[in-house]
């Protein structure tokens, strides 16, 4: 058994749980630095951090340190195109080529924006001209790369994940629809996260210390012996041989192995897909706020109700190899990613290495879990699994009950 770093942070009575299987993180399944949050609309149920955000200098993860949370970024961007519809700006069954109309070349003109978002248009790969980090900030020369992409597959006849490519084209929709004109991470910004008061982003300010933001780790041979459950091996020995769907669904723009993207090249740059930047508090509070319906997120209730209403069963991925299930650009639980009430109504992302986000409007709450050291496994993370499984315990034993913030736990 690993030594346990100090847990700090508060958990309402009820939910000592969720605090006992985080300690139980990092004594016996190799944690290194996270937090996880969970929120009942407005109301913190839990907040805790705790372990190392550099191994290097031993500096600790503190109340307020990020982490980039890979493809649980895309959530968020989910939620921001949500708001669109609700404004009437945007309509998820309409046409892209409506808003975009250079989006329609090369037999893209039927696809609709719930087609693109929920990756049925075979966009995965972009294929011609490179595009290097540094090219993201310029639109027009992304823009026109993504314009110019011929599907690979009849669009909604298949599925297949579009790993950096839909949040590109999620961007690209957002301004042309946005009435200020804003990318779809200045919105996030000046529409969800200030007017919560929690850090998220995509990318890093030019004013910040990237040293705010944690280092990832890649999981070492012995704790992939240790420690992971549900590894994605397809994936892994594709990705070391050089074969695999996945490859290219990473290689334009190339982004380097997952754990050496805490770099400024990237995080200077906003790609909704890929470097949201943020920590579990800001995650749970978003998504309760979403899952409650507060009313303090810029969507509606009908759009709400869309979002938690039916979804498409799971499909195989064409890239993953799996089945997956997306729902107007977000997961919905099934069978290899389970996650909110037995209803599946609860909606939210996974992100490479561990992450996960999701708001479930049976109970009201958003839950939200980051980390540094990046797991093997593609769904269901095993860390992951056992905080969920406490809140659902917690949620379980006290129907109806709102719980007491700020109640501390001090730990054991």
């Amino acid at each position: 058994m690993s030594s346990v770093p100090t847990i700090h942070g508060d958990v309402a009575p009820g939910f000592e749980g969720v605090a006992d299987e985080f300690r139980r993180n990092f004594a016996r399944r190799g944690e290194i630095g996270a937090s996880v949050a969970v929120y009942r609309g407005a109301e913190p149920l839990v907040d805790l951090w705790a372990g190392t955000r550099n191994t290097a200098t031993r500096a600790p993860w503190e109340r307020d340190t990020t982490v980039i949370v890979y493809s649980t970024s895309k959530g968020i961007a989910g939620l921001a195109i949500a708001a669109a519809v609700s404004a009437g700006v945007l309509d998820y069954d309409a046409p892209v080529a409506q808003y975009w109309p250079e989006f329609a070349s090369h037999g893209k003109a039927s696809i609709t924006v719930r087609q693109l978002i929920d990756n049925q248009c075979g966009l995965h790969h972009l294929r011609g001209r490179k595009i290097r980090t540094a090219d993201l900030s310029d639109h027009d020369l992304v823009d026109s790369v993504l314009a110019e992409q011929v599907p690979a597959w009849e669009p909604g006849t298949r599925q297949g994940y579009q790993a950096i490519s839909v949040g590109l084209y999620e961007d690209a929709l957002f301004r042309r629809v946005d009435p200020k004109g804003r990318s779809l991470g200045a919105f996030v910004r000046e529409e969800f996260a200030t007017p919560l008061g929690v850090d998220f982003g995509y990318g890093l300010a030019a004013d910040r210390d990237i040293e705010e933001v944690a280092h990832p780790y890649m999981s070492k041979p012995l704790g992939v012996l240790l420690h992971e459950r549900s590894i994605a091996w397809p994936i892994v020995i594709g990705t070391v041989t050089g074969r695999h769907p996945f490859i290219d669904a990473t290689s334009n723009p190339p982004m380097g192995p997952a754990w050496t993207i805490r770099r400024r090249s990237v995080l200077d740059q906003e790609i909704p897909s890929i470097n949201g930047v943020t920590n579990a508090r800001a995650l749970a509070r978003i998504y309760g706020a979403a899952a409650a319906d507060t009313g303090e997120l810029p969507i509606s209730t009908r759009v709400l109700e869309l979002i938690t209403g039916d979804a498409p069963p799971p499909r195989r991925d064409a890239v993953l190899g799996i089945d997956t299930r997306y729902h107007l650009g977000l997961r919905r639980s099934s069978p290899r990613l389970q996650f909110g009430s037995p209803d599946g109504r609860a909606f939210g992302t996974p992100g490479l290495g561990g992450s996960l986000a999701f708001g479930d409007p049976s109970t009201g709450i958003g839950f939200g879990y980051t980390v540094n050291r990046l797991s093997l496994a593609l769904e269901d993370e095993y860390r992951c699994k056992k905080l969920q499984a406490a809140v659902d315990e917690a949620l379980t034993a006290q129907p109806g009950t709102t719980g007491q913030p700020g109640t501390r736990r001090p730990p054991a």
